[in-house]
């Protein structure tokens, strides 16, 4: 009787939940999840617009030193993304999105300090950790609070205010990183300072009431859920009643034992670890090989540093338009076309910018490229978050996005190579045709999401 009780509070608990139509928390939390993801995106970015500083200056020489000092990140990531999702399925997402932010505090702090390249590998691979970590607790975070029919409207608000960090860093790097010969510290260092910030203002975060029941911790779940009910009320708003058969047609499980990494990897859960690492894994070659190398690649090509930078600065412009772009219609139309769609766009973007007929192709691909990055990637976290259940959806992230950045090792390393053997416009098509692909698949395997509640979702 005492576990039937038990059972029926947790699914209560998540009733309560369900019927909350609203961002059940001050907006002012969006920002503050935010300002992490603006880190994050503002870290992605600019290492590639500091690598043609840092080359000289360490007498970098050969793809091998590019690819320690530009995929070495991406390892961390992939480590970081596994490690710390795990912790997070065990321990909770609060503890873990303070540790990410100061992994990648400290991890930016040493970059801008770094006196050669060991230094900067090892830094680099700490803010990899964090990065790869919190690109994978965040949408997991936003969608344990999010209403079914808002989850993907709130997450591209948040998603928006985040890939401004993407949109900024080639301005800021334009104007500090030619200009000063320790310009790309600087860069790294306003990257810490805010990482900094971040810290600090998620002290303020509530815990994942869905997290907190999935583990049998009912009543902090209850007090969490609570309090949302009491804000909401004070806002105006009115909660439905709940009867006791709405409330036992409620699916949800509380586990006290630890998570098994073959969890995953039975039915259902298999065949979309299968879908999301090959979908993850083919967009990043092109993701990572466009964001860490074509500033470099365009310079080497006899392009100017400032005029390569500027270029790709101008594209950058896209960010925010894709990010605006999908907002508007991410609770409309199913996630895996939206992500099809912008998959298209790279493409698109990719055999304009490698046309390379002159500074309007550079700048039009680069911004096509740009929106289509932002169009679909803020939907493509919440898709692969949202489809695996709460006591496993950053471990399912981990497996999925964060093997995927093998890609992104692959193509930041290989792409120099590619563009030297098929040419400039060979490379590029390149990664845009493995973009391509990945949509496909996403197409084909994906399964539904959008409007649809976390525990029918992953059910």
């Amino acid at each position: 009787m005492a576990a039937n009780n038990k059972e029926f509070e947790a699914k209560s608990i998540i009733a309560r939940m369900q019927r909350i139509d609203k961002w059940p928390l001050p907006p002012s939390f969006l920002a503050i999840i935010a300002i992490g993801y603006f880190f994050t995106f503002y870290d992605v970015t600019d290492i590639g617009f500091a690598m043609p500083a840092i080359a000289p200056q360490f007498h970098l020489t050969g793809s091998e030193s590019l690819f320690l000092a530009l995929s070495i990140g991406l390892i961390g990531y992939v480590i970081g993304s596994f490690i710390i999702g795990y912790l997070s399925d065990r321990y909770g997402r609060y503890p873990m999105l303070i540790l990410t932010m100061a992994l990648m505090a400290l991890g930016s702090f040493g970059d801008a300090a770094s006196l050669n390249l060991d230094m900067l590998i090892i830094f680099r691979f700490i803010t990899g950790l964090g990065l790869g970590a919190d690109l994978n607790l965040i949408p997991a975070y936003i969608g344990e609070f999010a209403p079914a029919d808002r989850r993907g409207h709130l997450a591209q608000i948040t998603f928006f205010l985040g890939i401004l960090g993407q949109a900024v860093t080639p301005f800021v790097a334009l104007a500090i990183v030619p200009p000063f010969y320790f310009g790309w510290r600087l860069l790294f260092f306003i990257g810490g300072l805010i990482a900094v910030i971040a810290v600090i203002l998620r002290a303020q975060l509530p815990r994942s009431p869905r997290w907190l029941v999935s583990h049998g911790e009912l009543n902090k779940a209850d007090d969490v859920v609570s309090h949302f009910e009491q804000y909401l009320k004070q806002k105006g708003e009115e909660l439905p009643a709940l009867t006791d058969d709405e409330i036992n047609k409620i699916n949800v499980k509380t586990e006290t034992t630890r998570l098994s990494f073959y969890y995953l990897w039975q039915k259902p859960y298999r065949l979309r670890m299968l879908v999301f690492g090959l979908w993850w894994g083919l967009w990043y070659i092109g993701n990572y090989a466009f964001l860490g190398d074509a500033a470099t690649i365009l310079s080497d090509s006899g392009i100017s540093l400032a005029s390569s930078i500027l270029y790709l600065a101008i594209g950058a412009i896209g960010y925010p338009v894709g990010a605006l772009s999908s907002w508007v219609i991410s609770d409309k139309i199913e996630r895996k076309y939206i992500v099809f769609i912008g998959s298209i766009l790279w493409l698109i973007g990719m055999v304009i910018f490698g046309s390379r007929i002159n500074s309007i192709a550079l700048i039009s691909g680069s911004f096509i490229a740009s929106y289509s990055l932002a169009f679909l990637i803020g939907i493509a976290y919440m898709y692969t978050s949202e489809s695996y259940p709460t006591r496993a959806r950053t471990s399912g992230f981990a497996m999925g996005d964060g093997l995927g950045h093998i890609g992104g090792a692959i193509g930041a390393l290989y792409l120099p190579l590619w563009v030297a053997q098929i040419g400039f416009f060979g490379g590029f098509t390149f990664i845009g045709i493995t973009t391509f692909i990945a949509g496909i698949i996403l197409v084909v395997g994906g399964s539904i999401a959008t409007r649809q509640h976390l525990e029918t979702i992953s059910a």
